[in-house]
């Protein structure tokens, strides 16, 4: 059976998007290589069945969808990569995380307090990262302030944590840390092949402006050759619009818009339905995605539309929990690069784990080689 695809007809009003990160404006064009290039509708929403004739109307475009399977098997011979920033364009926390700790206790008037390496290893490990069991640890070791009652404990190792947060996106932002090795060196590879890069922005822990501040290390002409999805590329999405209802408005095509985000809904009841089939479960199943998890799959589909490739086509080049979770959520194949905060995690959904960038690890020629679906 044929399937529903979404051509984008009003390309023009499409084709230039500006991203301000810092103080610098970077503009990517939006344009299809194709005028007619293809988004596949029904993939992203199964339930809608091949309708010939009737529209979606949006704000910034207007979808036509008809049914084409030659364009579709020309698209699934293309590739995408998604890049998260935290972890897989810099590893912050191993560059920087023991010193915003130092900065914090210093900026607290902690002056007995000063994590070494090795002090800052081994609660590390035997907390399994968890920074606020290490500070614990530490104090309950050295012993608290004096001046401390012991029912604000929990108030004083959150007021740590904050001021050690300022001091690491300080420290991130500032010219002396440099993005992971390879990076640079993989984003050209990719764009020499002709390949997507499309760097997300929309779900980092690290905030907008330090997201960007690791962005800008790329350079102006590296940076001009990806294109950016931060939370308001994921609202002007196809995607987005449709799942939040907003920029729709109705028409002959109400019927057809109402069965597309039902079937979104939809999608989400079937897998909690089909896990207690299995499970053998007779509970009331909580459907209803976290509000995290919902923002991370917006910002993968988001990113494949960007990208102008099916979202089965892209890899996902992920440094969180987060971002694995909503590619195993929509079946966006995974890569998971290591980092000093993931080191000792298992990601069993991810198509692979690596080190890092270049030489035995991760490399453009073995995306295009292996090609995960």
């Amino acid at each position: 059976m044929d399937s529903a695809s979404c051509s984008i007809l009003d390309a023009l009003r499409l084709n230039s998007t500006v991203t301000n990160y810092g103080n610098k404006k970077y503009r990517y064009s939006y344009t299809p290589r194709n005028p007619f290039s293809v988004l596949p509708f029904s993939s992203t929403f199964p339930g809608i069945p091949a309708s010939t004739g009737k529209f979606l109307h949006f704000n910034r475009f207007l979808a036509f969808c008809s049914t084409s399977r030659s364009e579709n098997q020309s698209r699934s011979l293309e590739l995408a990569i998604l890049l998260e920033v935290d972890g897989v364009m810099m590893d912050a926390y191993h560059l920087g995380n023991r010193q915003a700790f130092n900065v914090a206790f210093q900026k607290l008037g902690l002056d007995c307090a000063n994590w070494s390496e090795p002090v800052y290893l081994d609660l590390a490990r035997k907390c399994s990262g968890d920074e606020e069991r290490m500070l614990n640890v530490y104090f309950n070791r050295i012993g608290w302030p004096t001046s401390l009652p012991t029912n604000e404990k929990g108030s004083f190792i959150k007021s740590v944590l904050r001021e050690k947060k300022t001091a690491l996106d300080n420290f991130v932002m500032s010219k002396s840390l440099p993005l992971r090795p390879g990076v640079e060196d993989f984003i050209d590879d990719a764009y020499n092949e002709g390949i997507p890069v499309v760097i997300l922005t929309a779900y980092s822990k690290s905030g907008d402006k330090v997201a960007g501040s690791i962005i800008e290390k790329l350079g102006h002409e590296r940076v001009s050759k990806v294109k950016i999805v931060g939370n308001e590329e994921v609202k002007q999405s196809l995607y987005g619009q449709l799942i939040t209802n907003k920029g729709l408005y109705w028409g002959v095509d109400e019927e057809l818009a109402q069965e597309a985000i039902k079937a979104a809904l939809a999608e989400k009841q079937k897998i909690a339905e089909d896990v207690a089939s299995i499970l053998k479960l007779s509970v009331e199943i909580d459907t209803s995605s976290s509000e995290s998890l919902e923002k991370t799959v917006a910002a993968l589909r988001a990113g494949a539309e960007y990208a102008e490739v099916p979202f089965k086509n892209c890899v996902l080049i992920a440094g969180s929990q987060s971002g694995v979770s909503g590619a195993d959520q929509i079946g966006m194949p995974c890569i998971v690069l290591r980092s000093s905060l993931t080191s000792r995690a298992e990601f069993p959904s991810a198509k692979a784990m690596m080190d890092g960038f270049g030489g035995a690890d991760l490399t453009v020629s073995k995306l295009c080689q292996k090609r995960w679906s």
